[in-house]
């Protein structure tokens, strides 16, 4: 009836700002009282005049919904501060920088509690110097944005798990393309990382490089005392092992609000893994933290390996000529270890035997062959143990080389390698 058309308007307006539900006590009375029963603005003036007064209140209040927020922006708020720093964004493109950007690109999952950070955009692909001049940082209103430039090639590497964090590109909006065949570009590149992801032999080579990267912090960190920066390196030793997780189970990381909830939805992850993880982040010391980085390092080496065997047959090296040639050269290694357990040379042996180890594991992996333990054994009171135990992994490597097909190069004398060569 009367002011029918007003009301229909105010339901409008409540549609409008749904999503700013809990502004004051004054937007829950103009709810209760003006949207949900509208009757009894026909019984008096003095309930139109309360109308009236409620509604300028609620519109006031409305408009500096951010200041009683602390900042931290919502709703319709940062949906119209996110909408208009994207078109800003795309218009200097296309008046200043049309031939230098390829695309401009938004990050699903990067912003923090609304505050639209990587949603209006994140990062551009430049396709000439020129375009680096469109980068910059910035402030508006206690948000911080930052737009910067990210290479093909890097967008390459990412999707080659090589260049972190993954989630720009696997969570990657396109906002701005300058052509179709750029976009389609792009587009290949994601496709390539969710290929690579589901690639297990690729994966389990990811998740070792992320291991290594673990295992070498810990190795530093082991010489630190100070809290802040035990503490710092052993989180930093949390993250990469949890790649080195997330990897395994073929996908990555698609929030950077915290890794916990994702590993959480995994279905599989190293055994007490989440425990230690939680047990980083409430660690008050420096020992306890280190003891932790060992533990967690020590069961996701476990979990790692458990992997090998899917990949090991694809991975392994099938051309023996190429271990035999290994041989060839590491022969004379034997050769002196023998003549040093002989005459008692044991810094000369022990020097050698670890020289052997370290190639034995490499060959091992690439060629997948037996485990070959020849440091185990050695004793500096007994080297007849390192010189059986050597005998016994050089006549295994002899016999898998010639159980292949390939005959080693092997001379009497000198004469019988001339003659022949």
């Amino acid at each position: 009836m009367i002011y029918s058309d007003q009301l229909m308007l105010l339901r409008g307006f409540q549609a409008r700002f749904d999503a700013q539900w809990a502004i004051c006590p004054f937007h829950m009375l103009f709810i209760i009282c003006v949207m949900k029963d509208p009757i009894w603005l026909r019984t008096s003036i003095t309930n139109l005049c309360i109308f009236l007064l409620l509604l300028f209140i609620y519109t006031y209040l409305v408009s500096k919904r951010p200041l009683l927020n602390n900042g931290m922006k919502g709703g319709c708020y940062m949906n119209t501060t996110t909408q208009k720093l994207t078109e800003w964004a795309v218009n200097k493109i296309k008046k200043e920088y049309y031939d230098d950007v390829a695309l401009l690109i938004a990050v699903e999952g990067h912003s923090v509690n609304g505050d639209g950070h990587g949603e209006c955009f994140d990062y551009f692909v430049p396709v000439t110097e020129k375009a680096n001049e469109l980068a910059q940082t910035f402030i508006i209103d206690g948000i911080g944005h930052d737009l910067y430039p990210r290479s093909w090639e890097r967008t390459e590497r990412t999707a080659n798990l090589d260049d972190r964090p993954t989630i720009c590109l696997g969570n990657a909006k396109i906002l701005y393309s300058r052509t179709k065949e750029d976009e389609d570009r792009f587009n290949a590149i994601r496709q390539r990382l969710h290929e690579n992801l589901n690639n297990k032999e690729f994966t389990y080579k990811k998740a070792l490089e992320n291991l290594n990267i673990a295992m070498d912090l810990y190795r530093t960190v082991m010489f630190e005392d100070e809290l802040y920066k035990v503490r710092m390196a052993v989180g930093y030793i949390n993250h990469y092992l949890s790649l080195a997780v997330v990897y395994l189970n073929g996908t990555f990381f698609k929030s950077l609000i915290g890794q916990l909830p994702e590993l959480l939805t995994l279905k599989a992850v190293p055994e007490s893994f989440i425990e230690y993880y939680k047990a980083v982040i409430n660690a008050r010391n420096a020992n306890e933290l280190k003891s932790l980085a060992h533990l967690l390092i020590s069961t996701t080496r476990r979990f790692i390996a458990s992997r090998k065997t899917i990949v090991a047959t694809a991975a392994c090296n099938s051309n023996f000529s190429d271990l035999a040639d290994w041989y060839q050269e590491l022969s004379l290694t034997w050769r002196r270890i023998r003549y040093y357990c002989k005459t008692n040379n044991i810094d000369a042996a022990f020097g050698d035997a670890r020289t052997l180890q370290n190639e034995l594991l490499i060959v091992g992996e690439e060629f997948g062959l037996r485990k070959m333990d020849l440091l185990g054994c050695f004793d500096a009171n007994n080297l007849s143990e390192l010189v059986n135990r050597a005998t016994e992994i050089e006549e295994y490597i002899v016999s898998e080389i010639e159980n292949h097909g390939v005959k080693l190069k092997k001379y009497d004398t000198l004469d019988d390698f001339l003659s022949k060569n």
